[in-house]
């Protein structure tokens, strides 16, 4: 009998991505979502990527009584993989209180749910945003946590705060909060991608969607950070790598090999790129013209971040192995498809 798994935001980018990856590792997956910024016609491309159709619950998951109606459906979930969140960085400056009920009632929803059903195992969506701008690069997991850049930051640090404190007293309760840096890319079958509703506010699809032709050019934010070009430095890591670190974090709990039941890992290639060597670099392996201009620095964003992925590596046995040629390659394969180009 295979292992369920709930994934909640499990028709988003990652999500989609990592139900795959699961489904492909023999689990049988039920995603919740409210598809506030996702299609319910992703489910068809994961049928059409793995032969099987994953469950599916349409629930508002910081609504405590439909959550717990949802846990009702599911008597035998094995573990969580906890994405579902309000994401984009410049949205929460200018909403903090829609990040903060969203993203943080919706996980003390399920952990309420963990506790009362006695399901012992979660794998959290965290972000590198939690060591906001960092004195010391790259960051390590003994790397400080600093305040914040944004309210949605804050939400990943706070969330992380939660699970920390909750696994303290429910010793029988294991959690893992992987630290993402900057996922892009999209499935090598071009069927799944990152499909953001209205303006992207991720720097790859706003990159993919300015070479289809959607917008008139791409807005590269902020030319005068310190740095070696002028422009933000980040990890970029792909998506499939990605969700693959997820799967190997899920059988780490399933199999109870966690050194304490609350870890937290970085999940990234250890490698530093800036927003313009992206961007020469989309332009390279597509051989698409990009019509760029430099606007103003971002509110929320920070200059530069990258991860050591020392303790990930060693610790999870998985490593990030796709370059970033392929990956942007992959980004624009998918947009392609989606336009019908």
């Amino acid at each position: 009998m295979s292992k369920k798994i709930l994934v909640t935001g499990g028709t988003g980018y990652i999500g989609s991505h990592t139900v795959v990856e699961l489904q492909n590792a023999g689990f049988e997956v039920v995603i919740a979502d409210n598809l506030s910024n996702s299609k319910i016609e992703v489910l068809d491309a994961l049928e059409q990527i793995t032969g099987i159709r994953p469950l599916f619950e349409k629930v508002d998951l910081s609504d405590a009584q439909a959550t717990s109606e949802m846990f009702d459906r599911h008597g035998d979930i094995k573990a969580i993989i906890h994405f579902a969140a309000f994401k984009a960085v410049g949205e929460s400056v200018q909403k903090p209180l829609e990040y903060y009920r969203n993203n943080l009632n919706s996980l003390m929803n399920i952990l309420d749910n963990m506790r009362s059903r006695k399901i012992k195992n979660m794998v959290f969506s965290s972000s590198c945003t939690v060591y906001g701008q960092p004195d010391q690069l790259p960051v390590t997991e003994e790397t400080p946590r600093k305040p914040a850049e944004s309210p949605y930051g804050n939400t990943k640090a706070i969330a992380e705060d939660i699970l920390r404190d909750f696994c303290k007293v429910h010793p029988e309760i294991s959690c893992i909060a992987l630290r993402y840096f900057n996922p892009i890319g999209a499935h090598p079958s071009a069927l799944i991608g990152e499909l953001p509703i209205g303006v992207p506010g991720n720097l790859v699809p706003f990159i993919t969607q300015t070479a289809a032709g959607i917008r008139k050019e791409l807005s590269i934010f902020g030319d005068d950070y310190q740095t070696p070009d002028g422009t933000a430095i980040r990890d970029y890591i792909n998506v499939v790598d990605l969700s693959e670190a997820h799967v190997v974090a899920i059988n780490r709990l399933l199999e109870q090999k966690a050194a304490q039941n609350y870890e937290f890992f970085n999940v990234g290639t250890g490698n530093g790129l800036s927003v313009m060597e992206l961007v020469q670099t989309f332009i390279r392996v597509t051989g698409v013209k990009l019509p760029y201009k430099i606007a103003p620095r971002r509110q929320g964003d920070i200059e530069k971040i990258w991860a050591d992925t020392t303790i990930s590596n060693k610790e999870l046995g998985w490593e990030a192995k796709k370059t970033v040629d392929e990956t942007l390659l992959s980004a624009w394969n998918w947009e392609k498809r989606v336009r019908g180009l």
